[in-house]
């Protein structure tokens, strides 16, 4: 059945969600860089004057849009993170103060990737459809059929060079969010995937 285990998945997807902005906002106030994705979203934030999390609305909405020629189909999850993620990040920012001394600003780069990890994971892990970025990569992968390291790549120094070229904060969270996100969600998301139930014969 489609409803079996509903309102769980819900709840593990709106609360994955909510944390994955609470992550990005952990990042943005260390000010040692953000994620890859942020730091065009940052730059596009300070050109137009706009909120951060209004910016990753209308990216990712825009980002849907190169979905239909790829012809990928959104999940709830999928139109869910364009707006959830947004109206968390703002909230969080808004009574979230800057950490003081390298020693808090540190702290707040490390728990933002940590929960970043557990974020992703318990978003994904309902299977409720991939993040609009996520999808633009599987898209490419399945319309190019190249390999998907590549394509990642590509994507991602795209956007990173972009941002930063339009005053995104390009730092070491950028590196070591880029090397340590994959292994972190590797080793949490069989925590938080839920399977569908045996099929009955």
């Amino acid at each position: 059945m489609t409803s079996w285990r509903l309102p769980r998945r819900l709840a593990q997807l709106y609360a994955g969600l909510v944390l994955y902005g609470v992550s990005m906002a952990l990042m943005v106030r260390s000010s040692l860089g953000v994620m890859p994705w942020d730091v065009l979203h940052q730059g596009l934030s300070r050109r137009l004057g706009w909120s951060l999390g209004s910016v990753t609305i209308v990216v990712g909405a825009l980002v849907l849009l190169a979905w239909i020629p790829l012809r990928e189909r959104p999940g709830l999850g999928t139109l869910s993170n364009v707006v959830v993620v947004g109206l968390a990040v703002d909230a969080v920012l808004a009574v979230l103060p800057a950490p003081g001394g390298l020693a808090g600003r540190a702290a707040f780069a490390a728990a933002g990737i940590l929960l970043n990890g557990v974020a992703t994971a318990a978003y994904i892990g309902v299977r409720l459809g991939p993040g609009p970025r996520d999808g633009l990569m599987t898209g490419l992968v399945r319309r190019t059929g190249g390999p998907l390291g590549p394509i990642r790549t590509a994507i991602e120094v795209t956007v990173v060079l972009t941002g930063w070229l339009l005053g995104g904060t390009l730092g070491v969270v950028t590196v070591l969010y880029a090397l340590s996100i994959g292994p972190l969600v590797h080793l949490l998301l069989p925590r938080f995937a839920v399977s569908p139930p045996e099929a009955v014969s």
